[in-house]
């Protein structure tokens, strides 16, 4: 299953006041294990921005006036996205400004139903706290010492830590190694084909109850009248 985790920095709240993208980054999980493929990019967003913007993305309009515009990048952010689900944290406002920048260049917008909300994923799980993404890095013990600026790329590679904490770490998709099937020297974990099953034991193990235990359960079976399933030929 191919994730991307996703992050948006804009020059402010509402695309349909003005505000733009300024920078997309995103990062490509497979079975929930990280690629190393990701996709950067900075957009010049076509419009001054506030004094306060540039304070929280460490950004400047002169950085950005020789960055590609949205039309010229949303091809290839959209080739790199393909089906795969988004993950991003308050989903909705990252979503809003892709599907209005797409919109504009004469794109599809992406439905929402791709999108999974980390920041609703966090509240279900831990009501009444605070969810936001430094928070949850403080509570799953993620160093996010770097974030000293608001950058999606960084943002994304926390969010993607964050994203495997609150689905239960990777253990969903990690499996002990059979024999023979390409585990690493010395043995360990790790992700085995969807076809793989257990091999036979190759000792059974030696029974754990009584004869008194064995008796009485027989006597208890006894009672119940007619022939057990697993005495049926």
């Amino acid at each position: 299953m191919r994730e991307i985790v996703l992050d948006t920095e804009t020059t402010g709240f509402n695309p349909f006041e003005g505000d733009r993208l300024v920078e997309i980054g995103a990062v490509e999980l497979m079975n929930h294990l990280p690629t190393g493929n990701v996709y950067h990019q900075y957009i010049n967003p076509e419009r001054s921005m506030p004094a306060e913007a540039f304070g929280v993305h460490g950004l400047s309009e002169e950085f950005l006036s020789d960055k590609p515009v949205f039309a010229e990048v949303a091809d290839a952010f959209l080739e790199f996205i393909g089906d795969a689900k988004l993950v991003i944290h308050n989903a909705s406002f990252d979503m809003r400004f892709l599907n209005a920048e797409l919109g504009w260049v004469k794109r599809p917008a992406i439905p929402a139903n791709r999108a999974v909300d980390t920041l609703e994923m966090a509240r279900r799980r831990f009501p009444g706290a605070q969810n936001s993404l430094d928070a949850l890095c403080r509570r799953f013990g993620i160093d996010n010492s770097a974030r000293t600026l608001h950058g999606a790329l960084l943002d994304s590679e926390i969010l993607a830590e964050v994203y495997l904490e609150l689905i239960g770490g990777r253990q969903p998709d990690l499996v002990l190694a059979p024999a023979g099937a390409g585990a690493r020297s010395g043995g360990g974990v790790q992700a085995a084909g969807a076809d793989w099953r257990a091999p036979a034991r190759p000792h059974p193990l030696p029974p754990r109850i009584t004869e008194a235990e064995e008796a009485t359960h027989a006597e208890f079976v006894a009672g119940l009248g007619g022939t057990p399933l697993w005495q049926q030929s």
